[in-house]
């Protein structure tokens, strides 16, 4: 149900927020994992490749999606906070009609060019034609995406993180099942893969809006919501824009990465491809917890309570922190036994595990592809999971400029992070670090970028007390 923000002590409202939130998150990403788990473990490593390489592309899309609903969840927060529910309403349908549009572009966009993105970036001939295939079907499924976003995002907005939750952990379950009932019995391999989503994200999709829709029927509004304003939509824009760039930029940024890895084979694709859906579950994880601190800024901006957000950002670090730690253990000492999720682990693994930190040079051959792969993985865990204590703290951060829509000073901090990691790749590939020197990068970017988002949090708490005074 609708759950007011502006009220009660902010660690425990943030608690009681965030947690379905970090749920929702954790289902949303087993459709990726499942995925990858399915393709690796039941078609083999190419399919795994495939659908890693292809996952980079996808993220393209979802940057826009996730614009929309980071534009739409903050504006119905702030009208949500100021209790004007006229125009809330008036937020939302105008937020659905620029995401359809966006969408539809996209789809058009995609239709026509997936094929050159993956040559652009180098797209091994042996996982091309699956690459290929996999994009062609989540094409067609972007308008699930996109509405299901905005669905999640006025679920958020309206103090809402228990009925996404519930949406996902059934719809995610399901797609465990479907994949593997399309791989094992019906043969499809990686198209299987790609329907199986299609169809359980549509499924979740049609639900959540059909249960906002009710949800706003309830509420009381004077007169009749206008259906379209070009004010609220530049307001919409402001925010959304700026996240939609942000999450572009990251993905293009990905996309370079993953030229840099596709010249180290397939059995180094698949170890990453494998070894990022992990990092990504982490981090995606964290970036949900902040959306959360975002609609609570918002919502307290909204009710002009400028004294919580300070106190809301410290709650938001006490959680990160504390789900950081575990996970930080649980990556850098058992990420073998997580990446056997995706991976076969053969007997050469460990016997690869040198080569495979100084550019692999001394391994080639078929048999020991899955090898390659597992030590690849284990690299890459290795040297990012000691870390995840210091990203979280930029994401709530963030979570707090984009709430107060300080969007310039977000983007400054995370175009940052993602120059570093792209130039770092690019660099230490060429060293003797071989692969290896691509997932070095990763700490540098994240911790300069922490350090940016920090100071641009203090000077906007310096600006709300003075806005207070």
């Amino acid at each position: 149900m609708n759950k007011d923000l502006t009220v009660g002590e902010p660690k425990k409202v943030l608690w009681q927020f965030c947690l379905p939130l970090f749920g929702s998150i954790i289902f949303q990403q087993l459709y990726n994992i499942a995925d990858s788990l399915v393709a690796g473990k039941l078609v083999g490593e190419n399919a795994l490749a495939a659908v890693g390489n292809s996952y980079e592309i996808t993220l393209i899309f979802i940057a826009f999606a996730f614009g929309c609903n980071i534009g739409c969840s903050v504006i119905v927060s702030e009208f949500f906070g100021a209790k004007d529910y006229a125009k809330m309403k008036t937020a939302i349908y105008t937020s659905m009609i620029a995401s359809g549009a966006t969408c539809l572009i996209l789809m058009l966009i995609g239709i026509i060019g997936c094929g050159e993105l993956l040559t652009l970036i180098h797209t091994p001939s042996e996982i091309f034609s699956d690459s290929k295939l996999y994009l062609d079907i989540y094409v067609w499924g972007l308008p699930f995406v996109f509405f299901y976003n905005i669905a999640t995002g006025i679920f958020s907005a309206l103090g809402d993180s228990r009925t996404p939750f519930i949406f996902l952990a059934i719809s995610s379950t399901a797609n465990v099942a479907v994949d593997i009932l399309f791989v094992t019995a019906f043969n499809m391999g990686v198209a299987g893969v790609a329907w199986a989503t299609f169809i359980c994200q549509g499924a979740s999709c049609v639900i959540s809006i059909i249960v906002v829709w009710k949800r706003l029927k309830k509420m009381p509004s004077e007169g009749k919501p206008v259906l379209f304003s070009v004010r609220i939509l530049r307001k919409f824009a402001k925010v959304a824009i700026p996240s939609t760039l942000q999450q572009s930029f990251v993905s293009f940024g990905n996309i370079i990465i993953q030229s840099v890895i596709n010249g180290f084979g397939s059995g180094v694709i698949a170890g990453y491809s494998a070894a990022v859906k992990l990092n990504n579950l982490v981090i995606t994880s964290f970036t949900t917890l902040a959306n959360g601190i975002s609609n609570y800024t918002a919502q307290n901006i909204g009710a002009k309570k400028y004294d919580r957000i300070k106190s809301g950002f410290r709650a938001g670090l006490s959680m990160v922190w504390t789900l950081a730690f575990p996970i930080s253990l649980l990556y850098f000492f058992g990420g073998r036994y997580l990446l056997g999720l995706f991976l076969n682990d053969p007997a050469g693994a460990d016997t690869v595990m040198k080569a495979a930190t100084t550019g692999l040079s001394m391994v080639s051959g078929k048999q020991e592809t899955a090898g390659i792969a597992m030590a690849t993985g284990i690299a890459f865990l290795r040297i990012l999971s000691p870390f995840y204590f210091v990203i979280p703290a930029k994401l709530v951060a963030d979570g707090v400029l984009r709430g107060s829509s300080k969007m310039g000073q977000f983007m400054a901090a995370t175009f940052t992070d993602l120059l570093l990691r792209v130039v770092g790749a690019i660099t230490l590939s060429k060293t003797s670090l071989g692969a290896t020197g691509i997932w070095c990068a990763w700490p540098v970017g994240w911790t300069v970028a922490t350090v940016m988002s920090a100071l641009f949090y203090r000077k906007l708490i310096m600006d709300l007390e003075i806005r207070r005074n």
